[in-house]
């Protein structure tokens, strides 16, 4: 069968408009993996009485024992339309938020999304979450409502009930759409249950219906009801099979590879576009330079690292030699593999518009490009909506696993780049930072099951962020241990505008290494002075650094320096050493020494890193907590209890609707009073209750609690209490 569906794949991948690139996007629960495995079936790469059990897309053994998505899984199949065969790349991405880096990442490999909601809970905070991440990729949503057999055998709605059911989701998609997309796209992609966008089903019994099938099959919403009132619905799944009345709707309202990067590769790629690369890259040119992105990297026993992704333009063959774009490091291609579920089927070469797996790039990660081209711009660096906030300190059980452990530790990041590892040599303190427990405790677990380390963990900690409230008063110089050269720097917080548009990815971060990486009209429009937007250096981690220096001779020679210990600050504050956020520095002046060999790194390096630090401490440097806005469902009676424990946590209650018998409770709560929160709410609610994560963002810690916090951390790291302390405001 696999050589079967490989001569296949083979056949129509060199027809760009054949292609769909496709993947599943829902809310945890709501029956994508399930989806999916229809899909496969209705290809006839598993046995159709199986689809829903297998879960094929769930290929490791903790997705298996825990019922949930944690990676996502990708199979290329076959799906015949009036005679033609077309080829679907599918993506299978996760539904909890403490996965939503895999959905980002998959959303950059596809074109199209089939939005999967359950037709009983309706639109979920994590359906909003993902939505918003496609459409920030230009990823065309269409709609699946799922779980429609609970309507009727559990809910037991009449047919006018059903529809205006759905009439409610798909109201509340498209007003979604119109929200969080594009002008152009506003409109343009609403999903229409009449053009056949929307299609309902369930995944679970292996049926689906859309408005042009039941035209074209003469079915009704009736026909659906009886099946199930007489418990017959077994036929369902033959008059209306899930896989077809699915992918035709792909067929018909996702677009090609070539269609999509007309629209897409503006958007994220900042290469020119009337170059060759962008002319290849617009029209998905199998005969271009080669630009290949890793959405996803597995770390395989016996091939090594595969890198899994999308190729934009070119040509992939067995053997070739290929460029990393941001290391400019060169290695041969060992193998090109299409993907059957958790198999790999190696091909010799495939074009462009295709998803593919890439056997011998060493060093590659998530988001990087890789070409065969000596000018190819970099893809748009990948961007998370939410940030790790929940650490450990992980150390090997037996010494002897010590080195063992490093290497696993790189290699967890490799695979999970929304994982932050902290290796410290020095000390010998390794700290994992992830979305939340879960995304820990499933990494641990990996290393102890999968890489085979035996591993302790601490109790979880809270990364704070670390900023100002106002600008420095006059410079703050910092000195070389030569005390021949002298830089003068000032510190001021950056305004809700810029810090917002660096977060969305308005604003894209890095070092500005050529005129046309200047962001100078977007921070124009934002209220900077055209010579001040002109001059800045480096955004990095929502920090900006900006060269305010007149006429300085030798500056040229030492920015990439000031630049690393720029970097360096910004990664540990001068409060707690935790991160920045949201600073702006300036370099004001700099007197330097006439000779290079006295202004090397070792004279430089500290006269930076004392001024930044000095800059930032005299201008009433505070802490940052990060804060969660959670959605809480519980039967109504228990609003008094749920109220107690929001107020008890810090937090603070947002909105309350009740429906019925049923209330909905949105609260904000600092992420350093929620541990445990799962189990103090499973009991309060007698398991009856449920949360969800809607938004993330870090408030001022409270003025009262800066001292204590600040000792805490700084006990915990090992640093001198009195050293460069900061009291609030101070």
């Amino acid at each position: 069968m696999a050589d079967k569906l490989a001569e296949k794949v083979t056949r129509i991948m060199g027809q760009p408009e054949k292609i769909r690139n496709i993947g599943t996007i829902a809310h945890i629960d709501h029956g994508k993996t399930t989806f999916s495995d229809n899909l496969l079936a209705g290809a006839g790469m598993i046995s159709k009485e199986l689809a829903g059990q297998l879960c094929v897309m769930d290929f490791h053994e903790d997705e298996q024992t825990r019922g949930i998505t944690i990676d996502t899984g990708a199979a290329s199949m076959v799906h015949t339309v009036n005679g033609e065969e077309f080829l679907i790349n599918l993506l299978d991405t996760p539904g909890h938020v403490d996965f939503s880096g895999e959905v980002t990442r998959a959303m950059r490999a596809v074109d199209g999304a089939i939005v999967i909601v359950d037709a009983v809970e309706g639109i979920m905070p994590q359906t909003e979450t993902v939505l918003r991440q496609s459409l920030k990729e230009r990823v065309k949503p269409v709609l699946f409502i799922n779980k429609v057999d609970r309507l009727i055998k559990e809910i037991k709605l009449t047919p006018e009930l059903m529809q205006e059911r759905f009439l409610k989701i798909i109201t509340n998609v498209n007003k979604l759409i119109s929200q969080i997309a594009e002008p152009e796209f506003k409109q343009k992609w609403q999903v229409d249950v009449n053009n056949g966008s929307v299609a309902f089903g369930s995944a679970i019994h292996k049926w689906a219906m859309s408005v042009p099938y039941m035209k074209k099959k003469g079915l009704s919403f009736k026909d659906i009801i009886d099946a199930y009132l007489t418990d017959n619905y077994q036929p369902l799944s033959d008059k209306a099979p899930l896989h077809e009345v699915v992918l035709d709707m792909v067929i018909h309202h996702h677009p090609n590879p070539r269609e999509a990067q007309s629209y897409r590769i503006p958007k994220i790629w900042k290469g020119d576009i009337e170059s060759e690369a962008g002319k290849a890259l617009l029209s998905c040119d199998p005969n271009g330079p080669i630009a290949f992105v890793c959405t996803k990297i597995v770390v395989d026993k016996y091939a090594g690292e595969v890198a899994a992704g999308r190729l934009f333009s070119g040509t992939v063959r067995m053997g070739e030699e290929l460029t990393l774009v941001s290391s400019q490091k060169t290695y041969r291609l060992q193998q090109v593999a299409i993907y059957n579920g958790p198999k790999r089927e190696i091909v010799d070469a495939v074009p462009a518009g295709n998803i593919i797996g890439l056997v011998g790039m060493k060093g590659i990660y998530a988001g990087e490009t890789v070409t065969n081209s000596d000018d190819m711009t970099g893809f748009e660096a990948l961007k998370h909506l939410f940030e790790p906030v929940v650490t450990k300190a992980i150390e090997a059980t037996k010494s002897i696993d010590l080195p063992k452990l490093v290497e696993v530790l790189r290699t967890v990041k490799k695979e999970d780049p929304t994982i932050v590892v902290q290796i410290n040599e020095e000390t010998g303190e390794h700290l994992i930072s992830g979305m939340g427990e879960l995304h820990l405790e499933i990494i641990e677990n990996r290393i102890r099951t999968e890489k085979g380390v035996d591993v302790k963990t601490s109790k979880p900690i809270v990364v704070y962020r670390e900023t100002c409230l106002r600008k420095t008063n006059g410079e703050f110089e910092g000195k070389s241990p030569n005390k021949h050269n002298k830089l003068y720097f000032v510190a001021e917080p950056l305004s809700r505008e810029v810090t917002d548009a660096i977060r969305s990815g308005e604003i894209f971060e890095g070092r500005v290494k050529k005129k046309e990486q200047m962001q100078v009209e977007k921070f124009t429009a934002l209220g900077w002075d055209t010579k001040e937007a002109k001059n800045i250096q480096e955004i990095f981690r929502g920090n900006i650094l900006v060269d305010s220096t007149k006429g300085i001779i030798h500056i040229g020679e030492i920015m990439e320096m000031v630049l690393d210990m720029f970097e360096d600050v910004m990664n540990a504050g001068p409060i707690a050493r935790e991160p920045c956020f949201g600073l702006r520095l300036n370099l004001m002046d700099a007197k330097l020494h006439e000779d290079s060999i006295h202004r090397g790194p070792a004279q430089v390096y500290p006269a930076v890193r004392e001024g930044i630090r000095g800059a930032i401490m005299n201008s009433m440097a505070v802490l940052y907590e990060p804060r969660q806005t959670l959605q809480f469902e519980t039967p109504a009676a228990f609003l008094g209890d749920i109220i107690k424990l929001v107020s008890n946590k810090r937090g603070q209650l947002l909105e309350t609707n009740q429906d019925g018998e049923h209330i909905m409770i949105k609260a904000k709560l600092p992420v350093a009073e929620m541990f445990g929160l799962a189990s103090d709410f499973r009991s309060l609610t007698s398991g009856r209750g449920s949360y969800y994560l809607v938004d993330q963002v870090y408030e001022r810690l409270p003025d009262e609690l800066q001292p204590k916090i600040i000792t805490q951390i700084r006990e915990r790291k090992g640093l001198k209490l009195d050293e460069e302390q900061a009291t609030p405001g101070g």
